[in-house]
């Protein structure tokens, strides 16, 4: 399973094209709500995740998924929940992904040591370790950031690719006329 946290203050396009692009591929991915079933994102955008963090069984976890905004990544980042699934995450070597600010949740726990990373200006300080780069969505290894909402869809792009195969992802930026 795909889990993809949200938070209040999520950035509402980084959560969700990157969910509607893994489900076009067949993957399994649940939206894990923190703090309640129902999300606000940062523009108002109410959201109903699939899961609660009190239901949250992550026994079979694929990848981690953390949508920046403001000031979701702040409360992604208090969450005990998701520290324990970043732990289990990194444990078992699975892909974790973050984009925009949440980049620097994996910073502070040390996950972006010696790998390549990017985040949204102003951010690069927290992520710790890091080799930092201009890239719009950059993977290291099983870790892939990602700076910003306008990278949204290739972010979503480059978890399937991952996640399935560069055909895959080639595939779905076909079929929805993404150059």
């Amino acid at each position: 399973m795909i889990y993809v946290f949200l938070a209040d203050g999520f950035e509402e396009v980084e959560a969700l094209a990157p969910v509607d692009i893994m489900r076009r591929a067949g993957l399994s991915v649940q939206t894990v709500g923190i703090g309640g079933r129902t999300v606000t994102g940062a523009h108002g955008i109410t959201v109903t995740a699939d899961v609660t963090e009190e239901t949250l069984t992550p026994d079979d976890i694929e990848a981690v998924v953390l949508p920046g905004g403001m000031p979701g990544t702040k409360n992604l980042e208090a969450s005990g929940t998701v520290a324990t699934v970043l732990e289990k995450a990194v444990q078992e070597g699975v892909l974790i992904a973050a984009i925009c600010a949440a980049p620097s949740v994996l910073g502070h726990r040390g996950i972006l040591r010696g790998k390549r990373a990017t985040c949204y200006p102003g951010f690069e300080s927290a992520l710790e370790g890091a080799v930092l780069t201009d890239g719009g969505v950059v993977r290291d290894g099983n870790v892939l950031t990602a700076c910003g909402a306008g990278v949204a869809l290739e972010f979503g792009f480059q978890l399937v690719s991952a996640l399935c195969s560069e055909e895959k992802a080639d595939s779905l930026r076909e079929a929805m006329r993404c150059p």
